[in-house]
């Protein structure tokens, strides 16, 4: 789906799990020593004040708000030093997930990958440190999740080189960095609001 916003329209979205050392010590997970990544499919976008469309196949859909890197132009290889060369901004991005259908299948494909599963926005924005700014989400005006970029446990220039040696990245590729500690469910009617210092708010619906 189009996105105002977005200068070039994405070829794919890939998506850092368990990079936040507040999340990892939520979960009970050890740190792990490489990015672990997965992708969701595009059918997944959604701009600013649209609806999140809960899935009957699933009784608990949860938020997960995250820093998304937008990639400026076609690499691939590239070192950590000249990551940053590279991206176009920064946005703000909820990684909705059916919590429910990813401990059933063991993996995340089913469950991160419903359509309207991405928002996105409410812009991109340049001119931030993307590793030390404070992200936060409010479900009905409640703040739910509060830390920082700076609990990362592998920073921006490191997932763009990393994945960059996995596979090509083309101009408008997002990149979601992550979820911090403070994940939970939504319900349907609620209203939730991913907050990033220096980029604004990005709110949707659940319908």
């Amino acid at each position: 789906m189009p996105i105002s916003f977005l200068k070039n329209q994405p070829t794919k979205i890939v998506c850092v799990g368990l990079n936040y050392r507040d999340h990892a010590k939520e979960m009970n997970a050890p740190l792990p020593k490489e990015p672990v990544l997965f992708l969701k499919p595009l059918t997944t976008l959604i701009g600013p004040e649209e609806d999140i469309i809960y899935p009957e196949m699933s009784d608990r859909v949860d938020y997960e708000a995250e820093l998304a890197i937008i990639i400026k132009d076609k690499i691939k290889n590239i070192e950590e030093t000249e990551a940053m060369g590279h991206i176009e901004g920064f946005t703000c991005l909820n990684d909705v997930t059916a919590r429910d259908l990813q401990k059933k299948d063991g993996q995340w494909t089913r469950a991160k990958s419903f359509d309207t599963f991405c928002p996105v926005g409410p812009k991109i924005v340049k001119g931030i440190d993307p590793n030390n700014v404070k992200i936060q989400s409010f479900l009905n005006g409640e703040l739910k999740q509060d830390s920082s970029t700076s609990n990362f446990i592998f920073k921006v220039e490191k997932l763009v080189s990393f994945i960059s040696k996995v596979m090509t990245l083309m101009p408008g590729d997002i990149i979601a960095t992550g979820t911090p500690a403070g994940i939970g469910p939504m319900k349907k009617k609620d209203r939730i609001e991913v907050k990033i210092e220096g980029i604004g708010s990005l709110v949707n619906y659940v319908k």
